[in-house]
């Protein structure tokens, strides 16, 4: 049973719903507020909160930079879709809209989580990594402590890790800091960065509950636990390159966690079987006009579909390119979860996190951000080109209706584009395409972000980026695809309104 706790001025109802705040108590007075553990609770439920935010525009600087996915209508000039575009053609400028949002509304969760850490006492010590206890007068047992203080520490290193791969080194504040503070505050070494993000995972897998899965009682689910810390964790080792520090932890949860795969792909995203034993970590959301909906089957629809795919008509975001069109056979149970087609034009749209809904942008599908099956397919990355490995790769086949690898996957570089075709298929639309492509620059020897990318706009020229007014040729295209433009631009905003200190764009910006 879920719940959801939505608070109202200062009277608090309680339902069997999701973990869910209305209105985020870290944004009352957090110096007079935090006394007792239930107003601890609430905070917290405020930094899940904050989650949704960021996500508005995380398609926008993943999936559509990614291969996944095209900017819908490309012919069109219009502010909204010429900045969808400039992310479709990896040319967004430092002013860009969404860039600034995803990252402004990111460190809205950070601040949110720090305020929660300080009142518990929990301090960070950025020369050693390391956080210290201090007395708190909050009447709260030691337990519930770390328990609270481990979930928004699981919550600001997911942020944290997510920025530090879209945009490098960037500002690191492990306190609540006044604005005037923050313009004494210039953007951190990215090994600062991952510092922090390891010293959250690694502290709050020993401060958060390690009950199997089935175990976990029902007013905890949708909460991050240890095996969330070690899962994120493992991938934050393997994107950086680090193999045998990710292996024993992705063995830890393969082995002891009690998270397992669903027997289909649908009962992954059925709005009946939430927080099932795959989802390890997700974005919630509330239908009921709540303002907690999720916006993203109407997002996604396709545009003037009227009431034929979803109530309220689609935006026509996102679109699935022909090329994973292609990929996702009709064999493939993935597909028809993944992805539909509209009208006899055959106009493909996203359709795994669309649900019937009363209200337009009032959706109640939950987006996963770690699944087990993530866990399954990083091991076979960790391993590399192993028996094993294939063997794990084909545990997430079993439910597709595709059958084992075939035997021609005997070699490193087959081995590697099966594994990595795999992820393409199985997390399509999840937002974990382009950070999947700029790990393989660190964990393959076959694959790289910029080569993909490349070959990418070549198939999809003729069809999509043609379109485009004006047409871009592909030669110039192509060189639009660098190691610099993996990363984006910092927000121009923090460039010019900070007088005290001179803030470095990204190369190639």
């Amino acid at each position: 049973m879920k719940y959801i706790i939505v608070l109202l001025s200062l009277t608090v109802f309680v339902s069997c719903k999701k973990v869910i705040d209305l209105y985020p108590e870290s944004n009352l007075n957090s110096g007079t507020y935090y006394t007792t553990a239930a107003e601890v609770q609430t905070g917290l439920n405020g930094c899940y909160n904050a989650l949704q935010k960021p996500m508005l525009y995380e398609w926008q600087v993943t999936e559509l930079r990614s291969d996944n996915t095209d900017m819908g209508v490309p012919s069109s000039n219009n502010t909204t879709n010429r900045d969808l575009s400039d992310l479709d053609e990896f040319i967004p400028s430092t002013g860009h809209a969404a860039v600034y949002s995803y990252w402004i509304n990111t460190y809205f969760v950070i601040r949110n989580c720090n305020i929660i850490l300080q009142n518990l006492g929990v301090a960070y010590n950025p020369a050693n990594g390391s956080f210290t206890l201090s007395p708190i007068n909050i009447n709260i047992s030691d337990s519930l402590r770390k328990q609270y203080a481990g979930e928004a520490m699981v919550l600001r290193a997911n942020s944290y890790f997510n920025l530090a791969r879209l945009f490098g080194g960037v500002f690191l504040i492990h306190t609540p800091v006044t604005a005037d503070e923050a313009k004494t505050i210039n953007r951190s070494p990215v090994d600062d960065i991952y510092k922090l993000i390891k010293a959250d995972l690694t502290t709050a897998s020993g401060y958060l509950s390690a009950l199997k899965y089935a175990q976990v009682p029902a007013a905890s689910a949708g909460k991050v636990n240890a095996w969330t810390a070690k899962g994120l964790l493992a991938k934050v080792f393997l994107t950086l390159g680090d193999k045998a520090s990710a292996i024993p932890l992705l063995q830890d949860v393969i082995t002891n966690s009690g998270y397992s795969l669903q027997s289909s792909y649908a009962n992954v995203f059925s709005i009946s079987n939430e927080m099932n034993s795959e989802i390890m970590f997700a974005v919630r959301y509330k239908a009921g006009n709540l303002g907690l909906g999720s916006a993203f089957g109407n997002y996604f629809a396709p545009l003037g579909s009227g009431s034929a795919v979803i109530n309220g008509s689609g935006l026509g975001y996102n679109y699935p390119t022909n090329d994973i069109d292609t990929a996702l056979t009709v064999a493939d149970a993935r597909k028809n979860v993944s992805m539909g087609s509209y009208s006899t034009s055959k106009l493909l749209y996203v359709k795994k996190f669309l649900t019937p809904v009363a209200t337009a942008n009032d959706g109640e599908s939950d987006w996963p951000v770690l699944r087990y099956a993530d866990i399954i397919l990083m091991m076979a990355e960790a391993q590399g080109y192993t028996p094993a490995s294939i063997a794990l790769i084909n545990q997430v086949r079993v439910r597709t209706g595709l059958g084992d690898l075939p035997a021609s996957v005997n070699s490193v570089a087959s081995f590697e584009k099966a594994l990595a075709d795999e992820r393409k298929l199985e997390f399509t639309f999840e937002n974990q395409r382009w950070f999947d492509l700029v790990r393989f620059n660190k964990t393959m020897t076959t694959i790289t972000a910029e080569q993909t990318m490349k070959d990418h706009f070549t198939k999809e020229f003729a069809n999509h980026y043609s379109q485009y007014s004006p047409v871009v040729p592909l030669a110039t295209l192509l060189t639009y695809i660098t190691t610099n433009k993996l990363l984006l631009p910092i927000p121009q905003h923090e460039i010019d309104t900070n007088s005290q200190l001179t803030i470095a764009q990204n190369p190639g910006y």
